[in-house]
Parts: structure tokens; C-alpha cells; sequence
């Protein structure tokens, strides 16, 4: 309220004085302008003395190079210009040609230059010795750690050392590291996606044959219905929720979020379904219900195309929208709403990511996701399909090469044929390779021992029961001894005070990263732990394959820091 001083008293302005005034933007803009300048000339600075900024100092000297990489923060794999001066990563734009991100950033990418120049990077290889790190050389480093690691390989076997790989590596050195763990001489190896989307790859792969994303960040442009379940882009992958947005705004594609929070995805949706942790299934059941009762499937792909409906529909059945609304906590009417939306959309694309599948029954939640598709005839058309979205840059491509523990590259498994094929790929002797093996058998096959180069290593979730069970429920020669983090950390893992302990009772630990990790200070070892200074992926080179398995190149930006060397 505005109040006019009248004769030494106060006075209230007249009704409606104000409003019969008014201020639009143009008087309050001037009026704005005056009262700054008064304020200036108030504090006695005359306007002779206000002149424009300018940067101190000369520009610095060298011509700058534009160079094209691919961001590493998430599986999208948005295009960077890199911008870089006598070596050093002064700038960055984002790619407007590039297909995913269009000239879009999020936040996390806007920043990745700060992952080359970090003040945090490991500068030079360190060693614990007697609770206090100390700076030692590369030609130490790899002398003491390889002699460690023979003996240990000479008392214990092959199986007593454990490779842990990374999703951050290129293709090229996830390849090279799935080799060296074979020349090793075990299948103890493993990286980030057996945490994340191995019961997605089970799931889809165990549904039609193979495990990934089935179509691509831009062909959601064509979907005229999105369904996300366990996945919240607008936070995890904020690049690919502008393509969600197109099929919106361009299709009209309702958006249905299913998830127990109430996300910054889910403020975007349609339709919400909050339901309670773990009822995936049941809600996807529920909504196939209403797809079966009323007559919404596609019965003619169904006929063509899919082996097994039919006792889906007996299970589906038993879901009627009171059990549905009992087990999940959603209200049948919500639930007939959201199955509606995808009914009369078509075609609907399916996205989740790891809130479907990182349960006790996550090949459950996959498989479901998959059969709902199939049911309204979904996939193998543009705008449909099932997009997972991944986490690292380059998780599609480490577990493409192999870095697991029950496959080489290229899903080639541990049969007989699939070493021997590798072999001749790699020029080696298949006897020589069978030799880097413990000899004998830990497990049988319709009673026949198998050979332990075709058994299944230990993943990355148990290498803790791998040091600390008793040698004898272990399946192998000797518990696991030393292991490498390499482009791994702890955190993204469960059962913290037991891994603690296993850290505790190795005899080597190794780890491996551009910076120092959890790795180096959960535990209370005083000794035997080495951090060794990795580059990051800008300062080499190498493909990184994308969640929607699309191959792109990264090139070098700058030199390895301080004494940082390449994975590879």
C-alpha cells in the first residue's frame, strides 16, 4: 500500500486510486532507471567516473583448437566442441549438429571440463606404507605390484586375483582388459553393469534374444505415448528428456510416470502412478488386466509374432483391479487411466532405468516391461520399442566386449568353440591359453567335470565372499587374494561393513582412477594398497557406445596430467 504524507499527518490513499493508475511495465522500468541513478549520485560517484568493464590484461597468446569429444558423465552421449589453447581445456560448447543433445547441456556436462582439470586428480602413483601415502614411480609401482602378484598367482592360482573393470573405459580398453584377465587365466572379472542392468540384459534377453535398448533416443519423437517405470530422466539423463518432450508437444503423447517418488519426471506426467517399492510387476499386471478385459491388445501381432500369451493371460487374470490396488496402492480407476492412454496411443515406447531393475526380482520387472509391450504389439515400429536407459558413457560397450565374468566378447559365453574362436582372433595357442588356467574342475556338468576356464568366474556383487568365506564353500583353488578397482568404486555397492572387512584381509589392493576413490580410505589397512594415476577419457582416445548402442568416437582434448597414463 502506498501512503501520501498530507500535512504533517498520514493518510491513506482513496479507494481504488491505485488501480485506477495503474503501472505498466514501461513506467516501472523508468522509474526503476531513475531510482538507480539517484542512488548513484547519492553515493557521490559522479557519472564521468562509470565506464564499461573490461578484462584485465591481454588475451593470451596461441590459436585456439576446436576439438569434437563425447560427454562421460551419462549413457546419452551428448556431443562437446572442446575448446582448447597451448594445451590447456579453456572452454566448451555443446554440439548443436549432434543428434542426442542438439546443442543442449545439462548440468552435469556443462562441467565436464572440470573432470581433465580437476584439483582433486591423482597426480603421481602412491603407496601405503605404514598408514602414511607415499609418492613412488611408475617403474616401482609396476615392478612391486607385478612381483606381488606372481607370488600370489605361484601360492594360490590364477583364480586368487580379481580384475574389476570399468564402465568408463572405451571399447577398445574394455576389449584389452577382458584379454588380459584371459591371458591372466581366470574369469574373475567383472564391471559396473552386473550391479546395474544385469537383469535387464537377463530379462530382455530371456524375452527376445538379445539385452539392450531396442530403439533410439530419437525415435522417441515418434511415440505417441511414453510410460517411464523406474526411471527419472529430468535428473539422471536430462539431455533425453527433451526428446520425451518432443513426442509431447509434437504428438500430443501422453506421459505416463510409474514410480513410489513423486519425481521431478513425474511433475511432467499425465498420468502418475505412486506405487508402493517392489510392486512392478502387480502394476504392470494390473494394467494389462484392463488391456485384456477390454479388448485393447493386438491380437494379430500377438498371433504372428509372440509364443506364450496365453499363460500370461491366466497369471494376468488373477490381477483384477481391487487385488492390484491392495498390493500396489494405486486406485484401479488411475490404473484403467494409464492403461487407456497406451491403448488408444500407439505406438508407446516403454523407458526404465535401474529403479526397475536393481530388486531381488529384477529380471521379474524386465520381463514384464517386455510382455506389456508385446501385448499392445509395441515393438519392431518406430515410436515404440523398449529404450533402457543405462548410467555410465560407455556401460552398453564394456559389457558388449566381455568385461564380465561369464562371457568373452561379443556374448560368446565360456564354451569350448568360444575359446577356440578367440584364440584364432587373437593369434595365440588355445593350449597355451588353457595352461594360464588352474588345472582340475570346480563344478560338473551331466556329471562331467568342466574344465575351469569354462566355468563361470565370481561377479562383482560376491568378490567379498570371495575373501571372506571359508576356502572351502569358495569354488575355486585358493579365496581371492588381491584385487583390482580399476575405474571402479565401492560405493556403488551394498554391503559396506563386509566390504570392509574383505578389503582388510586382501594382501594386495589396487586401484586404479583419475582420482582417489573410496577405494583408498574405507578401510584400515596400513599397508599393501597402491593408487596408480589413470588419464580420463579426454586425454586419450577411443569409441564409446551409447544406451541406444549407437557407436561414436571420442577424440583426445588435451595431454594426461601430471604423471596420469591411459588405461590401455
Amino acid at each position: 500500500m502506498k501512503l501520501r504524507k498530507i500535512s504533517g499527518r498520514v493518510a491513506e490513499p482513496a479507494p481504488h486510486a491505485a488501480s485506477s493508475r495503474g503501472l505498466n511495465r514501461r513506467d516501472f522500468l523508468r522509474r526503476s532507471g531513475l531510482m538507480a541513478g539517484g542512488a548513484l549520485l547519492a553515493s557521490g560517484i559522479a557519472p564521468g567516473m562509470m565506464r564499461r568493464a573490461t578484462a584485465a590484461g591481454e588475451a593470451p597468446a596461441g590459436e585456439v583448437k576446436v576439438v569434437r569429444t563425447i560427454c562421460s558423465h551419462c549413457s546419452v552421449g551428448c556431443g562437446i566442441l572442446a575448446e582448447v589453447r597451448n594445451g590447456v581445456w579453456e572452454g566448451q560448447e555443446p554440439a548443436f549438429d549432434h543428434p542426442f543433445n542438439r546443442g543442449a547441456h545439462c548440468a552435469k556436462g556443462a562441467a565436464i571440463r572440470e573432470h581433465g582439470h580437476g584439483e582433486r586428480r591423482l597426480k603421481y602413483p602412491m603407496k601405503l606404507v605404514n598408514g602414511k601415502w607415499k609418492r613412488i614411480s611408475w617403474d616401482v609401482a609396476i615392478n612391486e605390484i607385478g612381483n606381488r602378484l606372481l607370488e600370489i598367482r605361484e601360492q594360490s592360482g590364477p583364480d586368487s586375483v580379481y580384475w574389476l573393470g570399468s564402465a568408463k573405459h572405451s571399447n577398445e580398453q574394455a576389449y584389452l582388459f577382458r584379454k588380459l584377465a584371459a591371458m591372466w587365466g581366470t574369469n574373475n572379472v567383472d564391471h559396473q553393469a552386473r550391479i546395474c542392468h544385469s537383469t535387464t540384459v537377463a530379462g530382455v534377453a530371456n524375452t527376445w534374444g538379445y539385452g539392450a535398448m531396442t530403439n533410439s533416443y530419437n525415435d522417441i519423437h515418434n511415440s505417441r505415448a511414453v510410460l517411464l517405470i523406474g526411471s527419472n530422466p529430468a535428473e539422471a539423463h536430462p539431455v533425453a528428456l527433451q526428446h520425451i518432450f518432443k513426442a509431447k508437444e509434437e504428438n500430443n503423447a501422453p506421459i505416463i510416470v510409474i514410480d513410489p517418488r513423486f519425481t521431478r519426471t513425474a511433475a511432467h506426467a499425465d498420468h502418475f502412478l505412486q506405487i508402493r517399492p517392489g510392486t512392478d510387476v502387480p502394476i504392470v499386471w494390473g494394467m494389462l488386466w484392463h488391456i485384456f478385459e477390454n479388448g485393447w491388445e493386438d491380437r494379430e501381432f500377438i498371433r504372428q509374432r509372440v509364443y506364450g500369451m496365453e499363460e500370461i493371460r491366466k497369471e494376468v487374470a488373477r490381477w483384477n483391479p481391487e487385488e492390484v490396488e491392495r498390493v500396489t496402492g494405486v486406485p484401479g480407476d488411475k490404473v484403467r487411466a494409464a492403461a487407456r492412454a497406451m491403448a488408444e496411443n500407439r505406438p508407446g515406447t516403454f523407458i526404465w532405468c535401474m529403479g526397475g531393475t536393481q530388486h531381488t526380482i529384477g529380471n521379474n520387472n524386465t520381463r514384464a516391461y517386455c510382455i506389456f509391450q508385446l501385448a499392445l504389439g509395441n515393438m519392431g515400429v518406430s515410436g515404440g520399442g523398449t529404450n533402457i536407459f543405462r548410467g555410465h558413457d560407455n556401460v552398453q560397450g564394456a559389457t558388449d566386449l566381455g568385461v564380465l565374468a561369464n562371457t568373452l566378447p561379443g556374448y560368446y559365453g565360456l564354451k569350448p568353440g568360444s575359446w577356440a574362436h578367440w584364440a584364432r582372433v587373437w593369434d595365440l595357442d588355445l593350449e597355451w591359453i588353457k595352461s594360464r588356467f588352474d588345472s582340475g574342475s570346480y563344478e560338473k556338468s551331466k556329471g562331467r567335470p568342466v574344465p575351469v576356464m569354462n566355468t563361470k568366474g565370481i561377479p562383482v556383487s560376491r568378490w567379498i565372499d570371495g575373501v571372506l568365506e571359508e576356502k572351502g564353500n569358495v569354488a575355486q583353488k585358493d579365496n581371492l587374494r588381491a584385487i583390482f578397482f580399476w575405474g571402479h568404486a565401492p560405493n556403488s555397492q551394498t554391503r559396506g561393513p563386509e566390504m570392509k572387512r574383505a578389503m582388510e584381509k586382501l594382501d594386495l589392493l589396487v586401484v586404479v582412477d583419475p582420482y582417489p576413490t573410496d577405494t583408498a580410505v574405507m578401510s584400515d589397512r596400513t599397508d599393501g594398497v597402491y593408487l596408480l594415476p589413470a588419464a580420463t577419457q579426454f586425454e586419450t582416445y577411443g569409441s564409446v557406445t551409447a544406451s541406444n548402442r549407437s557407436l561414436q568416437w571420442r577424440d583426445k582434448v588435451i595431454e594426461p596430467m601430471f604423471e596420469s597414463l591411459p588405461d590401455h
